[in-house]
């Protein structure tokens, strides 16, 4: 590897010598690979395109010896062959296209014509060198294998593996058309701090910061949800934003400390309402760029079409462990500890639920489910359930036995709002990290008046792992979290 790096740092050399700039600032490429290759499909063997055209992109693979070549050219939209002959290009633009390498940009202008296999290819005319790459491609153009490797040179691994792209491509789209979904629908896109003085919004570890001017800590925020229900209190009605969202905790294949996050408010909706608005998002987003509501995700087919199923945690509890959560809770801790959760005894009774529910049903809920109705203690920003005061009107959406959405009935009493806020303090004093902080201002925002509001939370990086059948994270980011090399 050293040696042909030298190799290709004495042909830059060579290259500036002859008065040759072998790294271009600009070149007029007025058409794609794809557009060509679309364009003259029909082309018969012994034709040739009148026009001449001109496009550019990187060598990624070349055959031929002596006074002619053929080589592909790899740009955004695919590969297209191209033919140099010493004839066509003359001796000089000869002689840099010799001196080019697998990995290199050049810009082409020729005619369009077909190969006796019936390639459409470029009958190169003029032949121009754009970026000489000093670091050669992985050999012999196999791709780029080694896992940790494609996501640490993710520029690499862009280059070689074709199918790396699509999904990135896919995922913007995905964005898009949420995007434009919402709007549809009346909402407003709005964006929020990034750096929080208080954590809150969710109940997660965050990360901490200093700002010097004003010597204080700041958080990175985990969720944006206090700031868009102020925007309710302020008198928006239909709101949404999409951005990054930041948590302090373990990694894994569907976890990372940085990750997107959609939040959507509406005034006068319940979380009834946004079941339906969830499941119109998700169903219609998936047809839209995948042409169809299933998919296969780790060998598993899911169909995201409506309606989706709905059953609460307590009978999802009963249904897939055996489990009633209305047992007390000194009886609800042994059997917890019958079934290897050890350190039971120390949680709450609600925080309790939610591990034997992570521990022994979510794993079950392949096809989109929701699940409803979650003990008061663990959703301290979610209005009590109309007929049970020890649950909340809450619901997580399930798929292939992972969390891809989370949504309320928002609480909008300020008064039972400082009372749960003063509960996380207490949980917080007690040394619990992921606690919501006591928010004074949020709770002055409330007495002001929110409409009744519903919230929802989606993972959009676990979406984008649903649609395009990648079983990790990693692979559905452009430039996830590593442990640097030591």
């Amino acid at each position: 590897m050293a040696e042909e790096v030298k190799v290709r740092r004495e042909k830059i050399e060579q290259l500036r010598s002859e008065g040759i700039e072998p790294f271009a600032y600009s070149y007029d490429k007025e058409i794609d690979s794809a557009q060509l290759l679309a364009k003259y499909a029909a082309l018969d063997k012994d034709q040739e395109s009148e026009k001449e055209y001109s496009l550019a992109g990187r060598i990624v693979l070349r055959r031929g010896h002596g006074k002619a070549a053929f080589a592909h050219i790899q740009d955004e939209a695919g590969r297209i062959q191209i033919y140099v002959r010493l004839d066509n290009v003359g001796e000089k633009q000869f002689a840099v296209f010799e001196k080019t390498d697998m990995g290199d940009f050049i810009g082409v202008k020729g005619r369009i014509f077909k190969t006796k296999t019936g390639e459409v290819s470029v009958k190169v005319k003029e032949l121009t060198l754009l970026t000489k790459a000093v670091h050669p491609l992985p050999e012999k153009w196999h791709g780029l294998q080694d896992t940790e490797l494609r996501y640490r040179q993710r520029y690499v691994d862009l280059i070689v593996n074709r199918q790396v792209k699509e999904i990135f491509v896919l995922r913007s789209r995905v964005i898009s058309g949420i995007r434009r979904f919402l709007e549809d629908k009346g909402f407003l896109e709005v964006e929020t701090p990034i750096l929080h003085v208080l954590q809150g919004g969710a109940a997660a570890k965050p990360f901490k910061t200093h700002h010097n001017a004003l010597d204080m800590p700041l958080f990175l925020r985990i969720a944006p949800e206090l700031y868009l229900k102020r925007l309710i209190v302020g008198g928006f009605e239909k709101v949404f934003e999409l951005g990054r969202v930041f948590r302090n905790e373990g990694m894994s294949f569907k976890h990372n400390p940085e990750y997107t996050m959609l939040e959507i408010y509406q005034a006068y909706a319940d979380y009834n309402d946004i079941m339906g608005l969830t499941e119109d998002l998700i169903s219609t987003t998936v047809k839209k760029e995948l042409g169809t509501t299933e998919v296969t995700f780790k060998g598993l087919k899911i169909d995201f079409k409506k309606p989706w199923k709905r059953i609460t945690l307590k009978d999802a509890l009963m249904q897939f462990a055996g489990i009633n959560i209305d047992l007390g809770h000194d009886e609800l801790v042994k059997l917890a500890k019958d079934r290897g959760v050890d350190d039971a005894g120390k949680m709450g009774h609600g925080k309790l639920i939610n591990e034997l529910y992570d521990r022994f049903v979510e794993q079950h809920l392949i096809q989109p489910t929701f699940i409803t109705d979650y003990p008061i203690e663990t959703s301290p920003l979610a209005k009590k359930k109309r007929n049970d005061p020890k649950l909340v009107e809450r619901f997580e959406v399930i798929v292939a036995g992972m969390e891809m959405a989370n949504a309320f009935s928002e609480l909008n009493d300020p008064i039972d709002q400082k009372q749960r806020f003063e509960k996380q303090m207490e949980l917080k004093k007690a040394g619990d990290e992921e606690t919501e902080s006591m928010d004074e201002d949020y709770v002055r925002a409330l007495e002001y008046g929110m409409p009744p509001t519903g919230g929802l939370g989606i993972g959009i990086d676990r979406l984008i792992m649903l649609m395009t059948d990648s079983h990790s994270i990693r692979e559905v980011l452009l430039f996830p979290h590593m442990r640097p090399v030591a």
